[in-house]
């Protein structure tokens, strides 16, 4: 019996997040803990996202697009903007401290932003691996043209192919455009495996799914997505967590101690600087 979640919805001020994961009926799939939808929205001219710089330990972020471009700094000094089909992958291992804002031109032209953010939580032997961070441009990721499916393999491996970022777990991560009438079989490759629908129509072997919405699929099962109106998808999973893991605020750990750890180190400005910021998020005070 497939599981479907409705994530809890942040307005951010004419823009809108869909968080899926953590949630009573997923704390996690596979190696992923957060799983948030960015989107669609559409900024004006002189408007777009400011989300100051901010800490992350025991984990790395993913950012891929459909629509819109977000400009990353880190305290690695990387300066990187990414655009549809791209990926942005953190690591931020024993610590890292980034900044994602508009880019001025599409900032001052006003543009559409759609997307996906998740989180991996890395295994307990990387948890303390140095941070790093790497862009790969939507050319270099594999993309499969199936009778009306077009699938980007954005991390990990999946449906025969496996993609070039550098992942720590076996990984499933895989945007799914689907075309009217038209159908995909979902493999079973691994553990285990959701699907989030970002944009569309759909049904899940006959049975209508609701749009923005997470569907936790059985482990074993081999469902057909199918497409009444043009579907966007992601297709997200992997071996699970080897073991349980906290998470406060933006910080994931096997161990509290090392979370409060990271709050202190926060609150005392050892996470470095970010060359071009001059702002920060303070820790949250709960």
């Amino acid at each position: 019996m497939t599981t479907i979640i409705a994530p809890r919805i942040h307005d951010l001020g004419g823009f809108q997040v869909r968080r899926a994961v953590p949630s009573v009926q997923a704390r996690s799939v596979g190696p992923f803990v957060f799983v948030d939808h960015m989107g669609p929205a559409a900024f004006e001219p002189g408007h777009g996202i400011d989300v100051r710089p901010h800490p992350h330990i025991g984990l790395a972020t993913v950012t891929f697009l459909w629509a819109g471009a977000i400009g990353h700094r880190d305290t690695l000094g990387s300066v990187q903007d990414i655009h549809p089909g791209d990926v942005n992958w953190m690591t931020a291992g024993r610590g890292i401290a980034h900044s994602e804002r508009t880019p001025d031109k599409p900032r001052a032209d006003g543009h559409p932003l759609h997307g996906m953010q998740t989180w991996v939580a890395l295994p307990r032997s990387f948890e303390e691996t140095a941070p790093a961070f790497h862009h790969h441009p939507a050319a270099t990721l594999p993309q499969l043209h199936r009778d009306g499916a077009w699938l980007r393999v954005v991390a990990g491996r999946g449906f025969g192919q496996e993609s070039p970022v550098r992942v720590f777990a076996d990984t499933l991560y895989v945007a799914i455009d689907l075309d009217p009438d038209k159908e995909l079989e979902i493999e079973d490759s691994h553990a285990e495996r959701a699907l989030y629908l970002l944009e569309g129509q759909a049904q899940l072997d006959g049975a209508d799914v609701p749009e923005k919405h997470l569907i936790v699929l059985d482990p074993g099962s081999r469902p057909r997505l199918r497409a009444k109106t043009p579907v966007k998808a992601m297709l997200l999973g992997g071996e699970p967590l080897d073991g349980p893991r906290h998470l406060w605020w933006n910080f994931v750990s096997s161990s509290r101690e090392r979370i409060e750890q990271a709050k202190q180190d926060w609150a005392e400005g050892r996470f470095g600087h970010i060359p071009g910021e001059h702002e920060f998020i303070p820790l949250p005070e709960r």
